[in-house]
């Protein structure tokens, strides 16, 4: 529905009624006179005159017209549904049975909520999802997701229908997750009542089962390290748990533990020995008992990199700063990387052929004057990291892939946005979204010119301004591989992506990646191609980089690359890699579980180039680690925003439910546009109508 009416603004009033009276004036000037019109005839005549007149006026005046639009917006009723592997392998409650004999009763599940949309009829929009590493639309009988993040699906709701009429949430799952945060906190985003069906078994059945397994993915040559795995026994009194650790047939441990109760657990630790380098394959598994309600749970499958030595690198700092301490523990979680920070007045204790890069933290101007020698003469990495000590001027000399001016040297708080035509390196994009999403670093207020091609991975964004000035860069600086993050402030990042996501997997992967770039092809190997990883989850996109140099040790990446995988089986897939930038990037999708070789080749000019490595894809068992269904977690979601904990065998009465619901209920939207009366064209249309019709009356009566 849409309505007008006049509103005056700063415009008086009166001038309506000095239009009034002056189109009736000008009428009663123009009809007075006794014409050959009867009275009936001349009055329309004069009419017509007089509101063409002013409406005339009011133009001239000028008010504003008021143009008012009612629009209603039907309920939102939201249906996510668990479609994690969990949901099919332990099943729905037999006492809640919801489908006929014989029938499949997780789908039959999905079937009654599928009849919501026509039980609720044309008063709602009903809207379905399904949920299990993320969010995906409809409904799904498939039960194949290998992760269950119902904290992530519920955001991504919240986010997608913000602002609009949600009447109502409805989830059906077994309150079972092993991704993302406490779904309890998420929910409470909801202003609505939320309905949860509870599905799966809270009484916990036979079953031997490893609840988890904790390790080191790497290891290095030589060194013991440790497995901490926890094993659990449901309803297995007098059992015993045989687990054992075997490595391709060969069986490296074993222990027999008995079970003492209905509810047992108990954290094994194992050492095991890194005797030989590369990947490692260790099954760890336990003994079926009879009558167990899943063996699938009983076997786990770990893979541990073992390496010959680690790549050091020096940061050299001239004061302390939080960062430093950020920069070590992100580079460090990597395990490849050994990182040791010195006062720049103890550098020259330090013997530079040890290290592989070389960070240099708010150099001063004694910094660079003690490591001149280490910038002019030696092809080491380096990676300046400026802030509000500095040296602006000596950065400027000593490099030339980046140049800060200042008339005055003034911080400022800089957003860092990720640049799409990034070409060194690849990130994954949840690490590249939670960087968009990183309060603000603190970086010199001036003015920033770069000479390197697709090297700036993050640009400054100040306020709501995008700019072209970098926050991280790296390049070719005359043949030697250079690192410039030009703001202060990470310690921030590290304290807002652990309060939002409990990890640092975003700040690691940042520093992996970027310490791999700078201290990759230090003996200028003409080709290489490597993974993002060695170890890749099952349903993870794998992903390679690769570089080629020409004889000048140049970058190029004119001839094709292709790649081929092998697995065990001897399956190959082949693919052809696309050009990023400079180098080459491959993203291969999703490979089946499996350890693959990979080789990569290439031919410039007469020479031909191939890269040969080595890459698993692990299963992911996440689903299998719990078999009870957690109900109290859904009761307490239900609770809290005042909606309703239900069984499967209620669905059928959530539609009266939410009908009954006096909060759930259709909302009129007011949208009010205001627009001086000249723009409205309707109103000159009429001014036409009406002169027209009085000319052609007139004429037809002879009086014109």
């Amino acid at each position: 529905m849409l309505l007008f009416s006049i509103t005056w603004g700063a415009v008086s009033g009166w001038w309506a009624l000095v239009g009034l009276l002056l189109a009736v004036a000008y009428a009663w000037l123009m009809y007075r006179q006794p014409v050959n019109l009867s009275d009936k005839f001349r009055y329309m005549l004069a009419a017509f005159r007089g509101v063409a007149v002013f409406l005339i006026t009011m133009l001239l005046v000028s008010p504003l017209v008021r143009s008012t639009n009612y629009q209603p917006q039907k309920p939102l009723v939201l249906v996510l549904q668990d479609n994690s592997a969990s949901i099919k392998l332990f099943g729905v409650n037999q006492k809640d049975k919801v489908s006929p004999p014989g029938g499949d009763l997780e789908g039959g599940v999905v079937d009654n909520l599928a009849k919501l949309k026509q039980q609720l009829g044309d008063g709602y929009d009903v809207q379905e999802f399904n949920f299990g590493h993320g969010l995906n639309p409809g409904l799904s009988k498939t039960f194949s997701a290998r992760q269950t993040n119902l904290a992530a699906a519920l955001n991504q709701l919240n986010d997608r229908f913000v602002n609009q009429n949600i009447g109502a949430l409805v989830v059906a799952t077994d309150g079972l997750y092993n991704q993302g945060a406490d779904p309890q906190y998420e929910a409470r985003n909801f202003k609505t009542s939320i309905y949860t069906i509870a599905l799966g078994d809270t009484i916990a059945r036979r079953d031997l089962l490893i609840g988890n397994v904790n390790y080191n993915k790497t290891a290095f040559l030589g060194n013991d390290f440790e497995i901490e795995v926890l094993t659990q026994a449901w309803q297995s009194q007098g059992e015993s748990i045989r687990l054992s650790v075997t490595e391709g047939g060969r069986q490296l441990y074993s222990q027999v533990q008995a079970v003492s109760g209905d509810a047992f657990k108990q954290n094994i630790t194992i050492k095991l020995n890194a005797d030989k380098k590369g990947i490692h394959k260790y099954n760890i598994a336990i003994a079926p008992v009879k009558n167990e309600l899943s063996t699938q749970n009983n076997i786990e499958t770990i893979y541990v990199e073992v390496l010959d030595t680690k790549q050091k690198i020096l940061l050299v700092y001239d004061a302390a700063h939080p960062d430093i301490s950020v920069i070590k523990q992100a580079i460090e979680a990597n395990k490849n990387f050994e990182l040791k920070a010195v006062h720049v007045d103890d550098f020259d204790e330090i013997k530079l052929a040890d290290y592989s890069l070389v960070m240099m933290h708010q150099p001063s101007p004694a910094t660079f004057s003690i490591l001149k020698e280490l910038i002019t003469k030696t092809k080491i990495p380096l990676w300046y990291m400026l802030g509000a000590q500095a040296d602006i001027s000596n950065f400027n000399t000593a490099q030339k892939l980046a140049q800060i001016s200042a008339v005055r040297f003034d911080m400022q708080e800089v957003f860092a946005q990720p640049v799409a035509d990034f070409a060194s390196f690849t990130l994954t994009d949840s690490t590249l979204q939670k960087i968009g999403k990183m309060p603000p670093l603190m970086a010199p207020f001036a003015s920033y010119t770069t000479n390197v091609t697709n090297g700036t991975l993050l640009k400054q964004r100040i306020g709501t301004v995008a700019t072209s000035y970098p926050v991280l860069l790296f390049g070719d600086d005359n043949g030697r591989r250079t690192g410039i993050l030009t703001s202060e402030g990470l310690w921030r990042w590290q304290l807002a992506e652990f309060e939002a996501y409990n990890n640092h997997t975003a700040m690691e992967e940042l520093f992996s990646q970027s310490v791999q770039y700078l201290t990759a092809n230090a003996n200028r190997q003409r080709f290489r191609a490597y993974p993002a990883k060695n170890i890749f989850d099952e349903g993870e996109n794998v992903l390679l980089n690769a570089e080629l140099y020409n004889d000048a040790l140049e970058l190029v990446n004119t001839p094709d690359v292709k790649i081929e995988f092998k697995n065990a089986q001897g399956k190959n897939y082949s693919f052809l890699a696309t050009r990023n930038g400079q180098s080459y990037r491959l993203d291969a999708g999703t490979l089946p579980v499996g350890e693959y070789t990979y080789s990569a080749s290439t031919k410039l000019g007469p020479r031909a180039f191939n890269a040969n490595g080595q890459l698993t894809v692990k299963p992911l068992n996440l689903e299998i680690r719990q078999s009870a269904a957690n109900h109290q977690l859904l009761r307490n979601i239900a609770q809290q925003s005042g909606g309703k904990f239900m069984k499967p065998s209620e669905i059928d009465q959530l539609a009266n439910l939410i009908k009954k619901n006096e909060n759930i209920k259709t909302l009129v939207y007011e949208d009010k546009h205001y627009s001086d009366m000249i723009d409205v064209k309707w109103i000159f249309g009429l001014i036409l109508l009406l002169l027209s019709a009085e000319w052609f009356l007139r004429k037809r009566e002879g009086e014109v």
